[in-house]
Order: C-alpha cells, then sequence, then structure tokens
C-alpha cells in the first residue's frame, strides 16, 4: 500500500500515456466516488468557470487510484477557510488516495486531461455558499494532444 509520501502527482508526459482502459477505470471510480461524495455535501448540477485565477483562496488537491497513480479520478478546489470536512479516509477506501498539490499542478493536471478552457467545474455547496469546485474523470472527453 503505498503512503502519501510515496505519491508524486502524475505529469504531462504520463496522462499522454493514458490507455482507453484507464479512462474507463477513471470514469467508473469517478461516478462511484461522486455518489458518495453527494451523501456528505451538495454538488450543483451544472459546471461553472474553473477556479484557477490569480488571488484565489482554494487549496487543491487531486484524488487518485493507488493501483495506477497516474489516473486521476478528480481534482478538488475547496476554499481555505471553508468549514466542509469530508470524511476523506471513509470516502476513498483502500482504492484512493488523496494528494495536496498546487494551483499550478492542478492547472496542469486540469489541462491535460480537459483542454477545454473553462466551464469544467462543479461548484459544491455548504448551506447554499460555494464552498470549493470539483472536476471529476467522467467528463473527460479527451486528452490534449
Amino acid at each position: 500500500m503505498l503512503s502519501t509520501t510515496e505519491i508524486q502527482s502524475p505529469t504531462p508526459n504520463q496522462l499522454k500515456t493514458l490507455t482507453l482502459t484507464d479512462l474507463a477505470i477513471m470514469t467508473k471510480l469517478s461516478v462511484s466516488l461522486r455518489e458518495q461524495i453527494k451523501k456528505h455535501i451538495d454538488i450543483d448540477p451544472f459546471t461553472t468557470e474553473d477556479p484557477f485565477k490569480e488571488n484565489d483562496d482554494y487549496e487543491y488537491s487531486i484524488i487518485l487510484d493507488k493501483t495506477d497513480t497516474k489516473r486521476v479520478i478528480c481534482i478538488v478546489a475547496s476554499k481555505k477557510e471553508g468549514k466542509i470536512q469530508l470524511p476523506w479516509e471513509t470516502l476513498l477506501g483502500n482504492r484512493l488516495v488523496q494528494q495536496k498539490i498546487s494551483k499550478n499542478e492542478a492547472a496542469s493536471i486540469k489541462y491535460e486531461l480537459m483542454p477545454k478552457d473553462t466551464n469544467n467545474f462543479y461548484p459544491f455547496r455548504e448551506s447554499t455558499n460555494i464552498a470549493g469546485y470539483i472536476m471529476f474523470a467522467f467528463q473527460i472527453c479527451g486528452l490534449s494532444q
């Protein structure tokens, strides 16, 4: 089993090697994770602009498949001052792992997986206030070339 200190964020070159099988596994895992997350927070039904602003107040993380860490399951941007405390250990189970990353790393991974410029993230809310944004692998409809 990998510890979070052994896990490295996938590089753009690693993401270019994703196969159709990888994308299918990522999709299945991301749909399952979204259903689990929805038990704890409200996720808007429509995407909105990407959160990568120059002076944003978000902490970024990615959820990866432990069996192949180039498989990105989702990217999360949570408000630094947020009150939402998701039970990540329970949500991730034995198959997934969460890795904190920089905004630049998150943007680089996002642009490799979702080359569309914007409107890739679903807002999630706490008591009607946006607490962050999340992008799932099931949204991938083409990789950067």
